[in-house]
């Protein structure tokens, strides 16, 4: 298929599985397991099945949060689900999660385990599980929500959208960067606006809203995602540099970053987490400066 020329799309779509780009050997247009594969299960009611992706992390960082806070029925499992590989297509991780996409969580606290899928349910889940990081007043809940959904509506173009323009797609396509450049950049800058006048994302509290926001926009600005810093100027967006950076001190945030990740120096990967002394010989320093 020639892509520099003009496309007309034909009357009916059919599926070219060589047009994907970089994952185009996990991209398919229909759902479901394409193999049998039961999901492992650990010794904590808490079962996590993901991969440090920023939608990953948002729920490791609360997690961690969650344990440092002093909540110890938060203690939890991980494990490795590459997406790369395809493991979100066996049959356990498809009846945790139908759609396939990480990360899937299973609460086994009850009488009958739970699933929750979306990594913004499971945020407010696990928030209202424990009471935690979801302020209680109405005011403030409303605007913690608020910006929990703005993220997992604006996501989508900065990671499918601009993400996948200007990082994986097999050819550069001046009008689809463009687009979703543009975008991007006017998300940051209602982050930088809201963030001149707060602390956190939606006030003087840290919530899940932060959580869920920070891998992605965070990661963004600091070039640990799509490096694409320079391309975009986040630095222009000072409020957004000033919060990504003092979130990213955290030691909660560092340590859960690191949970079900893959990649990159030895030292900044834990596959499987299952208890606070799998982060041994994982010192803070080299989690914060390695990506």
């Amino acid at each position: 298929m020639n892509m520099t020329e003009a496309y007309t799309p034909p009357k009916i779509w059919t599926w070219d599985k060589e047009s994907g780009g970089r994952f185009a050997n996990i991209n398919r247009p229909v759902a479901g397991a394409t193999h049998n594969k039961e999901l492992p299960a650990g010794k904590h009611p808490l079962q996590l099945y993901s991969m440090a992706t920023p939608n990953g992390v948002k729920v490791t960082v609360l997690l961690e949060e969650l344990l440092a806070a002093g909540h110890k029925d938060a203690e939890y499992d991980a494990w490795l689900v590459n997406i790369s590989d395809g493991d979100q297509f066996g049959s356990g991780f498809v009846e945790a999660n139908p759609n396939s996409k990480i990360p899937a969580l299973v609460d086994r606290s009850g009488d009958t385990p739970q699933r929750v899928f979306e990594s913004g349910a499971i945020l407010l889940y696990l928030a209202e599980k424990f009471d935690a990081f979801l302020p209680s007043d109405a005011r403030g809940r409303t605007e913690t929500l608020n910006w929990l959904f703005w993220q997992m509506g604006s996501a989508p173009y900065l990671g499918g959208g601009f993400g996948h323009f200007y990082a994986y797609a097999p050819i550069k396509i001046e009008y689809c960067i463009d687009r979703f450049s543009m975008e991007v950049k006017r998300q940051l800058d209602v982050l930088d606006r809201q963030l001149a006048d707060n602390e956190y994302i939606s006030g003087d509290q840290y919530t899940i809203a932060d959580m869920a926001i920070w891998p992605w926009y965070g990661g963004l600005a600091a070039n640990k995602v799509y490096d694409a810093a320079e391309f975009l100027q986040t630095h222009e967006y000072k409020n957004v540099m000033r919060w990504t950076d003092m979130i990213a001190q955290r030691p909660a945030v560092k340590r859960g970053r690191i949970v079900n990740r893959a990649w990159g120096e030895p030292e900044t990967q834990l596959h499987e987490r299952h208890d606070a002394t799998d982060f041994e010989h994982r010192t803070q320093d080299k989690i914060d400066n390695k990506d």
